[in-house]
């Protein structure tokens, strides 16, 4: 529905409006939760304190880079591309964070990890530019959940806040930069509905969600929940898209879908577990 708006125009009115949103739930609602917040960077010792800030400052133009990213890749390249991106997310977020933050990974973690690279080898010898933006994509999510470890312990809503808020500052002036025409869109009834849905339903209310769930379910179950986004995406992409896939695209969705089984497999032993951030 969005398909013949640039992906910054959409990008400007995602930001913004989610940004509205949050503001209103945050200081309506939660406002507790922004003081409790506050308090506790303001008594952590000035490292932390610096971290944290550059943490959030980094998350928030990971986020927005990613945000534009997938937008360019749905309506661009193809719907495939954008769900092989999250459905290898977390696997190379496992990746980064034995790289980054020197986390342990089992034996058949490194398997499912050689089976992604297997399954991205095969899409990149029949169409190298949507593996690249495949990866792309899943990258800046990826390294958006490694910088927000650091921010363990604070509220994830309000530092999302801020980092939109960062973000909105900078998208203003440079909306034309992005290909955005902010005066245009704000009389474009039809923009301004479905960015409004987006923003609402499609990225506050999982936010929401998925806070719910990690308070009340392990987050190893939410971790795999998750995986349902990228498969629901596929099948849109196949049965209401009409996109077509070459064999060697579903051997390689299949090594792909095989190695996230293999790396959510346990043989006795707790693996360390990264919690899912939207």
């Amino acid at each position: 529905m969005l398909t013949s708006y640039s992906s910054g125009q959409i990008l400007f009115f995602r930001v913004l409006i989610s940004l509205l949103i949050l503001l209103i739930i945050n200081l309506l609602l939660r406002f507790s939760a922004v003081r409790a917040t506050w308090q506790k960077w303001r008594k952590a010792p000035i490292g932390e304190r610096r971290g944290v800030a550059g943490s959030t400052l980094l998350g928030g133009i990971l986020l927005t880079s990613n945000w534009l990213l997938f937008i360019y890749v749905i309506n661009k390249v193809s719907v495939q591309a954008g769900s092989f991106a999250y459905l290898i997310c977390p696997i190379l977020t496992a990746l980064l964070g034995f790289l980054v933050l020197r986390e342990k990974l089992r034996r058949n973690q490194w398997l499912a990890i050689g089976l992604s690279a297997l399954s991205c080898a095969l899409l990149g010898t029949g169409a190298a530019r949507t593996l690249l933006m495949s990866l792309v994509v899943a990258a800046t999510y990826a390294l958006y959940l490694i910088t927000q470890r650091r921010l363990q312990g604070y509220d994830r809503l309000v530092l999302l806040t801020v980092q939109l808020s960062l973000v909105a500052a900078f998208i203003l002036p440079t909306a034309s930069f992005l290909g955005a025409s902010p005066l245009a869109g704000f009389h474009d009834t039809h923009l301004l509905l479905m960015t409004a849905i987006l923003s609402a339903v499609f990225t506050v209310l999982p936010l929401f969600l998925n806070l719910y769930a990690l308070n009340a379910l392990p987050s190893g179950t939410v971790g795999i929940l998750m995986y349902l986004n990228p498969v629901v995406s596929f099948l849109l992409a196949f049965l209401y898209f009409n996109e077509a896939a070459t064999t060697l695209q579903a051997v390689a969705y299949a090594v792909i879908l095989g190695s996230v089984v293999l790396y959510n497999m346990r043989f006795g032993d707790k693996p360390a577990i990264i919690k899912p951030i939207l």
